[in-house]
């Protein structure tokens, strides 16, 4: 009974996510609690819910400063030469523009963070396609594709936590998949080139000042009319909404506005993030001229720019990064106290600290409400038991026959198993079972810990994971069009990684 509730519950959250029937924070408390109370949770499973929140207490905290800082460090204009920089390497072409993401995606990935890599990747990209009418939905799309091909880096969670069950060292089971990354990240790359393409058919290559541009100015969308209005009222060159870096606080990248649930806004003049019509308009309203840090939804002359600051503010960005990396602080800890650093310096006025901070409230509240939410998916799944008892019944459904491929299997199990629950109750509770009955087929658990890790590009786009939630939040889109989008081409990346290591005789095949 309880494997049949486990796997319907989930079932149910992703139908009702992906046919927006519910908005995902609804979802994720609702449907585990009416499941919660038919698999007999009674009156306990509030205490289930409450321990789980405990657990991803922290979790919530990291990334409630993380977003206050990158919002702050956006506001000061830290990474306005970062986007100039990519509108002069991939101009207007939206197939240069998404497999630029996939780029910077995959680089900041390398600090294991998916956290981090979501919010730079967001800030520097997010404006270009909300410039040239490109759907987010390919955003988040590439980004969780190359940050979850990444995520079996050594000095990442999902490794250690494989090589720590096991008894291995994480180098390991990272060394010989080599090999693996190389081939997920080819197709990763292809795949982004693919929807860059896909992009460019639908919007075509996008001519400043050409007669594309002005073609599109007829078939604008309500909110790109809302922005041009906005801007044009306030007159030519100056900031548009409040001091936000975007003109309308609807299409903000996680830091004015944008829906609670961090789902998309869909409500009437909020359709910017599918613009089906073309580019889009400027940010000051204009259709013309060169490319500006307005024509990239940039104000160029937000009040909060702090140009005389962009040195200090790099410097201390680039020492929060080594700290997370080095690891010798709680990651919360480390944006707590920069947040602070990056408060004070720049914005010295209490009144204006008060500000800043209110300004980003918004996007905080989406993120921290969907993570705490997601908790009592969690605490459902663990304290009625169920997560137990769908890992066990699907141990129990492989045929002693299929012993000698149990590698393999492992590797094809890893994809559904760490999307439906947490990689801790995968790599711990899971794992060590499935190396165990390995073994008597001779099959090493290294190889075993290499094989359950090939599913991290599944994994990360799972609703337990707090990183993709941060993700869809800021980009401001439905988390059931992201899994549309992007769950088979994950899969897809996942399953070649596999291919790959049993050709290189890194898995066992039999």
């Amino acid at each position: 009974m309880l494997v049949v509730l486990g796997y319907l519950m989930v079932l149910t959250f992703m139908v009702l996510i992906m046919t927006k029937r519910l908005s995902p924070m609804l979802a994720l408390i609702m449907v585990p609690t009416i499941f919660g109370l038919f698999a007999g949770a009674g009156l306990g499973i509030g205490d289930m819910v409450i321990e789980a929140i405990g657990d991803l207490a922290p979790t919530a905290a990291l990334l409630m400063f993380a977003i206050m800082y990158f919002g702050l460090m956006i506001d000061v204009g830290l990474f306005d030469p970062l986007v100039r920089l990519i509108l002069r390497v991939t101009g207007n072409d939206p197939a240069k523009v998404v497999l630029g993401t996939a780029l910077l995606a995959g680089a900041v990935s390398l600090d294991g963070d998916g956290s981090t890599t979501f919010i730079v990747t967001t800030a520097a990209m997010l404006p270009i396609y909300l410039k040239l009418g490109m759907s987010p939905v390919v955003l988040t799309c590439v980004a969780g594709l190359a940050n979850g091909t990444l995520n079996i880096v050594p000095w990442g969670g999902p490794t250690v936590r494989a090589a720590a069950a096991l008894g291995v060292q994480p180098s390991e089971i990272f060394v010989p998949l080599v090999p693996s990354l190389i081939a997920g990240l080819v197709l990763v790359f292809v795949f982004s080139w693919l929807l860059g393409l896909s992009e460019r058919r639908r919007l075509g290559t996008l001519e400043l000042g050409g007669s594309k541009l002005a073609a599109a100015a007829s078939a604008m969308s309500p909110l790109s009319q809302e922005l041009a209005s906005a801007s044009r009222g306030g007159g030519p060159g100056t900031p548009g909404v409040g001091v936000s870096m975007f003109t309308s606080p609807t299409v903000a990248l996680g830091v004015r506005g944008g829906r609670a649930d961090g789902s998309r806004a869909d409500g009437p003049g909020e359709r910017a993030v599918d613009n089906p019509g073309g580019a889009g308009g400027s940010a000051n309203g204009s259709l013309g001229g060169g490319v500006t840090m307005a024509d990239t939804m940039l104000d160029p002359d937000r009040p909060t720019l702090r140009p005389r600051m962009i040195w200090f503010n790099l410097v201390l960005t680039v020492a929060v990064m080594v700290l997370l990396v080095a690891d010798l602080f709680p990651l919360a800890y480390v944006f707590m106290v920069g947040t602070a650093v990056a408060l004070l310096v720049n914005f010295p006025r209490v009144k204006e600290q008060s500000a800043e901070i209110v300004a980003h409230a918004p996007s905080i509240v989406g993120v921290v409400s969907m993570v705490f939410a997601a908790g009592v998916l969690i605490g459902v799944l663990n304290g009625t038991g169920m997560v137990d008892a769908m890992a066990q019944w699907l141990v129990d459904v492989i045929p002693t026959s299929m012993g000698p491929y149990l590698a393999v299997i492992t590797g094809v199990l890893s994809l559904p198993l760490t999307f439906f629950m947490s990689n801790d109750a995968f790599y711990f509770g899971i794992l060590p079972v499935l190396a165990q009955s390995g073994a008597a087929f001779g099959i090493d658990p290294v190889e075993m810990a290499r094989a359950s890790v090939v599913g991290q590009p599944v994994h990360l786009q799972s609703p337990l994971v707090p990183a993709i939630l941060l993700l869809v939040s800021l980009a401001n889109v439905n988390l059931g069009d992201h899994h549309k989008k992007v769950l088979w081409r994950a899969a897809i990346v996942s399953l070649v990684m596999l291919a790959v290591a049993i050709v290189v005789g890194v898995i066992p095949w039999g």
